[in-house]
């Protein structure tokens, strides 16, 4: 069949070449089209829903809105787990589901489920939204919008807010892809109604009164029409309200019937802003608007960018004059550095590879020959990659390593040249006729096409177990296993047509003299050939050589530490910031400023700094007010002066930030943070959660455990969720005294609430944006505790009361936070690492823990982040190489039809392991996911080589050679050129992926630190313990088995 294929392409050289130009035609298109980020979208399916309810704390959020929402959602088939989150004024839950479940199949299930618990919410608590459908990857693109110099005075951050909402904002939410913008910083533009109580009380009405005025004096209505004539004129009336002089003229219904009583004689009118739980500053310069525009999950980051920076250029235009919007955070700079890192892996590799194929084959246009399959691979791939979904990035196009694609190509290349050299017929003649070609091609392609193919078929079925990973691993290496399969197809399409027609053609003509290579071979094979002569003599020694090598390899794999997968450097910073619990924004907003003066001040690296405190608009990461972000905007690496890694940058920066008092900061890329806090609910590399109902001891238990981690070494930026110490003043009624009074608990509450929060009352129309009209106390009366307790609550014979004689009021620390995970209240501990990798720290954390720690009844701790990632893909490692290695093993049962000389080649995997384990450990890695997704890469390589050697060995027995040892001899000598020269591409392809820096480069040094590693040593040992073993176990066997000749051949 194979044959068949091959014959016809070298008969039919036009058509192969017409089809070859036709995939670089189509190739080249499909490159323009390959959507293109940095790393794989690893978020989980998740629905999150949000509930803004301003006056309620935490308890109450979590009594009243969040325990109905998690109890209704519990029954969703491919529910995984719901997680939520009540703090004052807010509830989220996230509800997380399977992969393979639609996220808007998911969404609908959850709106459903939001209608039925509609009804058990309480009225005016507020109602429950869906978030926008975005991922961690999603915030792709945020800016802040500012005043130019000399036009600082002209806009205040409520101004700026306005533009952001309904200038800039409007038009966004239009681009292709976008989900949602999320809006941050500056002041919600409201109009306030300041009533003075002194004056209700003079004028004897109530707040209430005020309420209905304003309700009852601000709408339109239509009167149909009047037929005038033959015409018709329609009536309406205009009665909204459209400026602060028409609320002053709104009349009070008074009780006795004298002057009429307006707002403007009760009540200051003015515009002010919404209550505040969030800011954004810029560098020091202090506070601007902004907003985070999020991505629609599955879409082309990179399309999405583009498309947001023309309509952000087309929005500037019509902006006032001296407002800016500034772009800060932007992710097609860490695209473009984890692309370029990959770009630049791929060019070197592929360069590498050239050279070592033109230096092996001593002919250039061999090797040129050979390494034109590369780009032609490398566009069936793409074309592929764009057929199957699968985007460009450092995962899926980090992995490639071109020897691997190539081997195909080399064995057959090699073994036409192999032919002019060694065949007695053709020693005399420089030029070979076509005809004559043409067979030759024919023959010598033919009879290594097996091997060829065998070894690809091989290599592809060592990478399927990785398409097995699931979860977060999953989605990081996934689509590398499908590129590397991708590429592989085409390399062995090629090597059937092209290689072959190309062959006969460019390989007529050779020179006499031997060329440099074949003088370098000639070398090398006679040194080869000295050592395997000595070391046939000393068979047990070097197999118990190999041995201890074997044991001391797994002995030191059992060793090495584990970490998930190395992060990887974005370009910025997010530098989490907490200052004081409890602390108000003005506090955070001073601290932070200092913190941005420091940074921007003392390191010349800091492009800009922009510092997100609390939450934004869409609140889809929920920060208290006493915690921001400071987005640390820096310059490229090669510009920088203080220091040459993010790490050492980091230290220098927290050394700083020592200056800046009760603040407390922890270093980590922004992508990487969102990741781990939509996946684990926590920003920190390790979070241990701790379960249990009572709020006071899981503070307390947390406050432990986090004395035991201040001890193990390695951890750092220790954060334990602050859940208590937020000072709450109390008001608790006290039903008597209110029932004396006539009174109803609704009617005080309405009272407080509309006195200090502000009750809205309907809209004031500026045109299209629109604008709360809200009443409460006037602010001079809102500062104290006291005021509370004198808040004067009306009773219907007409008289006022303080509110102390109704009620207890008094100022106690009540829970700040309350987070569940399915359905059980939890606190977290989280840290980061420093310096080690995460098995090690979590094992010397879980020892002190269970020595040290006592749990109470009914709580339990578990631990996650990335130590959870790493044993769930350690588990399916565990199932997965195993798979591998039997799918091998079949693979060559089938091929030689003998146990033996299986188990034979097979010996390559013991031995690739040795070297991949010994460089890991040379170069103090850990073993991460990448390093096991090597190894497997690695066993299939390996073996290639076995197979080489043994269908040699078993051709040359078949051609009638009996001296054993004869045959190890000749065969080792006439395959060990492309034995060599497979081993020397595959590895060193892979050396400018493990001596990177670039952006990303950390997650495929491992990977290829154990492939370049393992098949030094394997090769070196193959070539000279594989002849061993088959020279003694066919010593062996010589006696025992008659039927020997009769095995089936390749």
């Amino acid at each position: 069949m194979l044959t068949k294929i091959i014959e016809f392409s070298v008969k039919n050289k036009l058509i192969i070449a017409l089809l070859v130009l036709g995939l670089i035609g189509i190739g080249s298109y499909q490159v323009t089209k390959l959507p293109i980020d940095a790393v794989p979208d690893i978020t989980n399916n998740q629905v999150q829903v949000i509930t803004i309810a301003p006056s309620f704390g935490a308890t109450d959020i979590e009594r009243l809105v969040t325990f109905p929402i998690e109890q209704a959602n519990n029954n969703i088939s491919g529910l995984k787990e719901i997680r939520s989150f009540s703090r004052f004024g807010l509830s989220l839950v996230t509800i997380v589901f399977e992969d393979d479940v639609d996220v808007y199949w998911a969404r609908q299930q959850v709106a459903e489920r939001l209608q039925q618990v509609q009804t058990q919410i309480p009225q005016g608590i507020g109602t429950p939204e869906l978030g926008p459908i975005s991922t961690g990857l999603g915030e792709i693109f945020q800016y802040v919008i500012r005043p130019e110099k000399g036009y600082e005075k002209k806009y205040d951050i409520t101004e700026l807010r306005t533009i952001q909402d309904w200038i800039v904002r409007r038009q966004l939410l239009g681009v292709k892809g976008v989900a949602e913008v999320s809006s941050f910083g500056g002041k919600l533009k409201q109009y306030e109604i300041a009533v003075n109580p002194d004056r209700l009380n003079a004028y004897g009405i109530t707040i209430n009164d005020v309420f209905d005025a304003l309700n009852t004096n601000n709408q339109n209505t239509g009167g149909a029409y009047i037929e005038k004539g033959p015409t018709v004129l329609y009536i309406r009336s205009e009665g909204l309200i459209g400026n602060i002089e028409d609320i002053k003229n709104i009349a009070i219904a008074s009780k006795t019937n004298e002057i009429p009583l307006f707002i403007r004689d009760v009540a200051e009118v003015k515009t002010s802003f919404a209550t505040r739980y969030g800011a954004m500053t810029f560098n020091d310069q202090g506070e601007v608007s902004g907003a985070v525009v999020m991505m629609l999950k599955g879409e082309n980051s990179n399309q999405v960018i583009k498309n947001v920076k023309e309509k952000i250029a087309q929005i500037q235009k019509t902006l006032p004059k001296g407002v800016v919007i500034e772009p800060f955070l932007d992710r097609t700079k860490m695209v473009n550095n984890a692309i370029g890192t990959v770009e630049k892996n791929l060019t070197e590799g592929a360069l590498i590879v050239v050279f070592v194929l033109v230096l092996f084959l001593g002919n250039v246009r061999a090797g040129l020959l050979v390494a034109s399959v590369i780009p032609l691979a490398m566009l069936f791939a793409i074309c592929m990659m764009n057929l199957f979904g699968v985007s460009g990035n450092l995962m899926s196009l980090g992995a490639l390593d071109f020897g691997l694609i190539i081997d195909g190509a080399v064995i057959i290349v090699e073994s036409v040249l192999h032919q002019f050299s060694h065949n007695s017929k053709f020693k005399k003649i420089f030029s070979v006729g076509k005809e004559e070609m043409d067979t030759i091609v024919t023959d010598s392609a033919g009879k290594m096409m097996n091997s060829a193919v065998f070894g690809q078929i091989i290599i592809l079925i060592v990478y399927l177990p990785i398409l097995t990973l699931q979860g977060i691993e999953g989605k990081m290496f996934k689509p590398m296993a499908q590129t590397v399969a991708f590429a592989l197809l085409g390399a062995f399409l090629l090597s059937l047509t092209y290689i072959p027609m190309m062959s006969s053609l460019l390989l007529r003509k050779r020179s006499s003299k031997p060329t440099l290579s074949d003088r370098m071979m000639k070398k090398v094979e006679k040194l080869y050939l000295k050592t395997l002569l000595k070391i046939l003599r000393v068979p047990k020694m070097v197999f118990s050589i190999v041995a201890v090598l074997f044991v001391l390899a797994i002995f030191i794999l059992s060793r090495m530490g584990g970490e998930f997968i190395p992060s990887l450097e974005e370009g910025d910073f997010a530098v989490e910031t907490r200052v004081l619990p409890g602390s108000n924004l003005n506090t955070t907003i001073e601290s932070t400023q200092k913190a941005a003066h420091i940074l921007k001040s003392r390191f010349p690296e800091v492009q800009k700094v922009v510092t997100k405190i609390g939450s934004g608009e869409v609140p889809t990461d929920p920060m208290p007010m006493d915690a921001a972000d400071l987005m640390v905007i820096l310059k490229d690496k090669k510009e920088w002066t203080s220091a040459s890694t993010f790490p050492e940058l980091a230290d220098k920066m927290t050394k700083e930030l020592q200056d800046v008092p009760g603040v407390t900061v922890s270093f980590q890329f922004p992508v990487q943070m969102r990741f781990n806090e939509l996946m684990t609910g926590a920003r920190q590399d390790v979070v241990v959660k701790i379960f249990g109902d009572d709020l006071d001891v899981l503070s307390q238990n947390a406050q432990k455990l986090g004395k035991i981690i201040e001890t193990v070494d390695g951890a750092q930026n220790l954060y334990i969720e602050p859940i208590a110490g937020m000072p709450q003043v109390t008001i608790e009624y006290n039903r008597p005294v209110i029932a004396q009074y006539h009174l109803s608990i609704s009617d005080i509450n309405r009272i407080v609430n509309a006195a200090f929060a502000g009750q809205s009352t309907g809209l004031v129309f500026e045109g299209e944006k629109r604008f709360d009209m809200v009443v409460r106390l006037d602010s001079k009366v809102r500062k104290n505790v006291d005021d509370i307790k004198n808040l004067l609550v009306p009773t219907p014979f007409g008289n006022q009361i303080p509110l102390s004689q109704l009620a207890k009021v008094e100022v106690k620390n009540g829970p700040n936070q309350i987070q569940r995970e399915n359905a059980q209240r939890r606190i977290v501990v989280g840290f980061n690492i420093k310096g080690r990798d995460v098995q090690s720290i979590v094992e010397e954390l879980q020892t002190k823990v269970n020595k040290e720690m006592k749990l109470p009844t009914g709580y339990y701790m578990t631990y996650g982040g990335s130590f959870e990632n790493l044993n769930n893909a350690k588990q399916r490692l565990m199932i997965a190489v195993p798979v591998a290695l039997a799918l091998i093993f079949v693979m060559l049962f089938l091929a030689f039809g003998s146990v033996k000389e299986s188990l034979l080649i097979y010996t390559a995997i013991p031995l690739s392991i040795i070297g991949g384990v010994f460089l890991l450990a040379l170069r103090g890695m850990p073993f991460s996911i990448s390093a096991g997704v090597g190894f497997i890469a690695l066993f299939g390589v390996a073996v290639l080589n076995g197979i080489v050697l043994i269908s040699e060995f078993n051709r040359l027995y078949k051609s009638g050679i009996r001296n054993i040892v004869r045959i190890v001899i000749d065969g080792g000598e006439s395959r060990l050129r492309p034995v060599l020269m497979t081993a020397f591409v595959a590895s060193l392809g892979f050396i400018p992926m493990a001596l990177s820096n670039g952006a990303g480069a950390e997650v495929q040094r491992p990977l290829a630190t154990v492939v370049i590693g393992g098949l030094l040593v394997a090769t070196f040992l193959t070539l000279f313990v594989l002849p061993l073993l088959y020279v003694t176990i066919e010593k062996g066997f010589k006696m025992k088995s008659p039927s020997f000749g009769k095995r089936k051949h390749l």
